[in-house]
């Protein structure tokens, strides 16, 4: 049976580029629209269906911003990746208010961007499914978390109190657990800042976080070098199969 394949509206006006990127993602197994700028971009998607839009922020007539505002008032729910060759910590949070759900600066790794794709994809669910209370309790090996208590359970023996930071990062690993957990997202979700002192702070706290979890060693925290981290579950994973 033909898988049919995901729809990608690419957005972006540097022409060269544009065509690039969209012969690569084509490569790839993905249907992708490419549209010149904000205003081809927006009509491209009054009229058709994606399954997820990349934009570029810097655009003529009407820029990436504007494009992902008008956007997420028809849809809440596409992923949405900006592409930026700005670095401001301003307009990475403006870009995350707006609805995104990733932010890559250019120039990037064509395959982190691909890996970035497949993982928003992989994780979205139905809009019924996303109005449901948020997950409090987790399931990692042989331990058990409860990120309202704070509180992390390794079988059967007394739980170990993390503090507001460390909880707030495993609940966020947990909820990508056997996928990436964007670095950028989680700096700017639990730091509201994303520069190289927050950045160093966050990786201190993955060494505590990997520290606390290495009793079990079926589960382990991945650096996905220039794109984040990635919870491994290997129980989980070998259940599935």
């Amino acid at each position: 049976m033909t898988q049919t394949k995901k729809k990608i509206l690419l957005v972006e006006d540097d022409i060269n580029f544009g065509i690039i990127l969209r012969d690569y993602l084509r490569l790839n197994d993905f249907d992708v629209t490419l549209a010149r700028n904000g205003m081809e971009g927006f009509e491209k998607f009054k009229k058709d269906y994606f399954d997820l839009i990349i934009l570029d922020v810097m655009m003529p007539y009407k820029d990436g911003f504007t494009l992902a505002k008008e956007i997420r008032a028809r849809n809440k729910q596409v992923p949405l990746i900006f592409l930026t060759a700005k670095t401001l910590k301003e307009d990475m949070v403006r870009g995350y208010q707006l609805g995104a759900d990733d932010y890559v600066n250019k120039p990037f790794d064509s395959e982190v961007l691909l890996y970035k794709i497949k993982a928003l994809l992989n994780r979205r669910v139905a809009p019924v499914q996303e109005e449901k209370p948020e997950a409090v309790h987790f399931k990692i090996g042989n331990f058990k978390f409860d990120s309202k208590l704070r509180q992390l359970f390794y079988k059967d023996e007394k739980p170990v109190k993390l503090s507001p930071k460390e909880s707030k990062l495993l609940k966020m690993l947990a909820v990508h657990k056997n996928d990436l957990m964007p670095r950028e997202k989680a700096l700017t979700k639990i730091w509201q800042d994303d520069n190289y002192f927050t950045s160093r702070s966050m990786d201190v706290y993955i060494a505590k976080l990997r520290k606390l979890l290495q009793r079990d060693p079926a589960v382990k925290i991945v650096n996905i070098h220039g794109a984040g981290f990635r919870l491994v579950d290997e129980s989980d994973v070998k259940e599935k199969v």
